[in-house]
């Protein structure tokens, strides 16, 4: 079976471990032939991401701290360094103080509704203006979002107004790009156990909601998210860009 991702070089940012959708996806861009540069932030993080890219198709560990433009300069430097064209970008960034998720939101401060924005929504813009100018032979710039945005989820708070903004953007940047056949999408994923969930409060709630209320009756499998990542970044989406594709067990379509 042909590889579908044979022959492409793909950024992956925002790894923080194992259990992140990005290494997920760093998985199944591996599998299926995609050669990877990934990206940690700060000294700490890069000896985890070194050991996790042993079992992939590493190319490059980068570092990219996405609210630093000189950081952003010397990614696509390193990146163009490779000698080959850029054909696939996965955005997994998102943040916001803890407490931003734990108190009612009319009472997320400036300095921490800025913070979330930058981060979790205007890092996709960053990103796209520092690699698109590599994807000379077009390509797929994905970035993953959560029902949040449209809905209200109990303490997802300043988190799903970024995720609204960093949809938004999405859209506008599949229109910008769309003459270089770079195709920008979402992937709306279901709740999923990671490092940055555990900081939403009661996200076991969430956790326990879902399969009780989703049409498939269960929660959202890391591995359904990666899957998705390579259809949007395969030929086989070639077609689709401006759009959000949900891999949530269906719950997105159930009123609560």
């Amino acid at each position: 079976m042909s590889k579908l991702l044979g022959g492409k070089l793909a950024l992956i940012l925002g790894i923080a471990n194992r259990w992140s959708l990005a290494y997920a996806i760093a998985q199944a861009f591996s599998r299926e032939g995609a050669t990877l540069a990934l990206t940690y932030l700060g000294e700490r993080q890069k000896g985890a991401i070194e050991d996790l890219s042993k079992d992939l198709n590493v190319a490059a560990v980068l570092p990219c701290d996405v609210t630093k433009e000189e950081e952003l300069t010397a990614l696509t430097e390193s990146l163009g360094g490779l000698g080959r064209p850029l054909h696939a970008v996965v955005h997994s960034l998102a943040f916001a103080n803890r407490e931003d998720l734990s108190r009612p939101f009319v009472e997320t401060g400036r300095a921490g509704f800025l913070l979330a924005q930058e981060v979790s929504a205007y890092s996709l813009v960053a990103v796209a203006r520092a690699t698109a100018p590599l994807m000379t032979e077009g390509g797929s710039l994905s970035t993953l979002t959560y029902l949040g945005s449209t809905r209200v989820v109990t303490s997802y708070n300043v988190m799903g107004v970024a995720k609204a903004a960093l949809e938004a953007s999405m859209r506008y940047l599949a229109s910008d790009l769309g003459a270089q056949k770079i195709r920008v999408n979402a992937i709306s994923a279901g709740p999923v156990k990671t490092a940055s969930a555990r900081a939403v409060k009661d996200f076991s709630t969430i956790l326990d909601i879902v399969p009780a209320r989703a049409p498939l009756r269960r929660n959202t499998d890391p591995a359904e998210v990666a899957d998705a990542a390579v259809f949007l970044a395969s030929d086989l989406g070639r077609g689709v860009t401006g759009n959000i594709l949900f891999v949530d067990a269906g719950m997105q379509v159930m009123g609560w």
